[in-house]
């Protein structure tokens, strides 16, 4: 199984404590290796009120938390039963796992808040195996050769025709192989 991104429901304004209890949660039943990350999509906007500007934090999406896990029985329950969670998006109930989130939904969210679906210190190395999963080069595997942040693009190396040849692809379009 792989990790991915999945939205859970929780009590409007509630979203920081119910992070904070889910972390604690997953560090306290040993649940680390399948809950990996949870996020409270935010967003700063400046506002001017009587010609002050300030800085202000907003939440994207009152009432969800994004979570990054691996959708096993022990982690969903984990999940469920955290206190403020009143549970997952795209779930249709009676015990159906919920549908997670589609790379480029979760691109696209954590993109305006500054971060990559992909832990790129960790995960994404020159080296590193990926899977192409969208563009022109869909289904292909590709080595790692070099990384560049500020534009979230990547160069690959891919095996086309036998010969080795560098293609540029974006974050959003790969995925650990």
């Amino acid at each position: 199984m792989e990790k991915q991104w999945f939205v859970v429901n929780t009590y409007s304004g509630h979203e920081n404590k119910v992070k904070e209890k889910l972390e604690m949660r997953a560090e306290s039943m040993d649940m680390k290796d399948n809950i990996f990350r949870v996020i409270v999509p935010e967003q700063k906007e400046i506002e001017i009120k009587d010609g002050v500007q300030k800085e202000k934090i907003r939440k994207m999406f009152p009432g969800y938390i994004l979570v990054e896990m691996v959708m096993s029985d022990e982690a969903w329950y984990v999940v469920r039963n955290t206190p403020g969670v009143t549970g997952f998006i795209g779930s249709s109930g009676k015990g159906a796992k919920p549908t997670p989130l589609q790379p480029y939904e979760v691109d696209k969210i954590l993109g305006n808040m500054g971060i990559s679906r992909l832990d790129v210190d960790k995960e994404l190395v020159p080296g590193t195996k990926v899977k192409i999963i969208s563009g022109p080069f869909t289904g292909m595997y590709g080595v790692v050769d070099s990384i560049d942040l500020a534009t979230q693009k990547i160069m690959l190396l891919v095996d086309l025709f036998g010969q080795e040849t560098s293609v540029e692809a974006e974050f959003a379009q790969i995925q650990k192989a």
